[in-house]
């Protein structure tokens, strides 16, 4: 780390990191800091099972599209500073602390959201986390001259983006779905034009390391949603080889989704800020996608425990679709520019099949298949070596 001068506060200058670094590591600050937004997305995919299980299609998924937004955005902002210009004293510690508690309040918001439409809670949620945000770019710009004009972009640009989701509460319930496209349009825009000022000194293998560890925590996550299903079913249902089955086919999925995530060097998609911005926006779909993955397998145990409840069709979308996202993004992102042909074609072409294999016969077990196929074609021709 640069030089941190301590002042009479006991503060030291928020200076920039070093992007070469060697054995740059995930603090246990940014461990802990994941753990908090992994309530939100266990709640935001549990609400979203309740409202496709009763049908409400249109608003769960848009909801959910929403309410994720919220969360991966606020997260995807501290990494990136992190990655910058953490400096580890007591207030930047108690500033990310701030923004764990917007988490919490975001969280509580998740259910009003989907079951009236209620977005106050939810806002004033992701409003704490940005507000605490400001004040880390405010810093960010007082101590580094190179670098003033970027933060205090950042600073600006998310000041004005919160006093307009401020006003949004205040619309009819009619324009707020559209509305809401405006202002994340307006939130994307701040790191594009913030950037290019001067590019902030990210650490390419740390921040990438950072994405991949919550890729992981969201993994993890549907694997324990889908056990917590199963476990819960195990008294309802006649016959448990249909759970164990589901249990299996679960875990499969999940760990060739692991394989294939972690099957291209990461580090070198964001060399240029071009690159940085394609691979840090479109996890969006990556971690949306993964943590929308157990609803489905939820779905399908609810075809075993309440029968004619749920929807045979919507059960097996809601495995096919979060797998199909979440290969065409990654390939997109990673592995496409470092894969040979045949990688380029099996990697989407497997998100096709399994969207096909949605209306066939045993959809989920046939999800696995392909997933697994593609594995093998990976391991065929071998990851590119970090």
């Amino acid at each position: 780390m640069s030089d941190t001068t301590t002042t009479r506060f006991r503060l030291s200058r928020m200076l920039p990191r070093d992007p070469d670094q060697p054995h740059r590591a995930a603090s246990s600050l940014e461990l802990f800091f994941d753990l908090v937004f992994v309530v939100a997305v266990s709640i935001a995919s549990a609400d979203l099972h309740h409202q496709l299980a009763e049908g409400h299609l249109a608003n769960g998924i848009l909801t959910y599209v929403l309410v994720f937004f919220g969360i991966w955005w606020a997260w995807m902002n501290f990494t990136w500073f992190a990655t910058s210009f953490d400096n580890d004293d007591w207030l930047y510690r108690v500033m990310t602390i701030v923004q764990m508690s917007g988490v919490l309040v975001l969280a509580a918001g998740i259910g009003p959201a989907y079951e009236s439409g209620d977005y106050v809670v939810l806002v004033l949620g992701y409003v704490i986390m940005r507000v605490a945000m400001i004040s880390q770019w405010l810093r960010a710009a007082r101590a580094n001259p190179d670098y003033r004009r970027t933060a205090l972009f950042y600073a600006v640009g998310i000041g004005i983006a919160q006093v307009l989701w401020l006003l949004f509460l205040l619309l009819p319930s009619a324009w707020q779905m559209p509305v809401f496209f405006v202002l994340a349009g307006a939130e994307l825009a701040v790191p594009v034009i913030a950037e290019s000022q001067n590019k902030t000194p990210w650490h390419p293998h740390h921040i990438t390391e950072r994405y991949s560890l919550f890729t992981l925590i969201v993994l993890g996550e549907t694997i324990l949603a889908s056990a917590n299903a199963v476990i819960g079913a195990l008294d309802k249902v006649e016959s448990t080889w249909s759970l164990i089955s589901i249990a299996a086919l679960t875990l499969i999925s999940a760990a060739s989704m692991w394989w294939i995530y972690f099957w291209p060097p990461h580090h070198r998609a964001i060399t240029t800020l071009r690159g940085s911005i394609r691979y840090g926006y479109v996890h969006y779909f990556v971690l949306a996608a993964a943590a929308a993955f157990s609803v489905g397998i939820e779905l399908q145990i609810d075809m075993l425990t309440k029968p004619g409840e749920a929807e045979p069709l919507v059960a097996a979308f809601a495995v096919a679709i979060p797998i199909a996202v979440f290969l065409l993004a990654i390939w997109w992102i990673a592995i496409r520019a470092n894969a040979d042909r045949l990688v380029n074609i099996v990697v989407p072409g497997g998100a096709v099949l399994v969207l096909v294999d949605a209306v066939l016969p045993l959809p989920v077990a046939l999800t696995t298949v392909i997933l697994v196929a593609v594995v093998v074609v990976l391991v065929i021709r071998q990851p590119v070596r970090r």
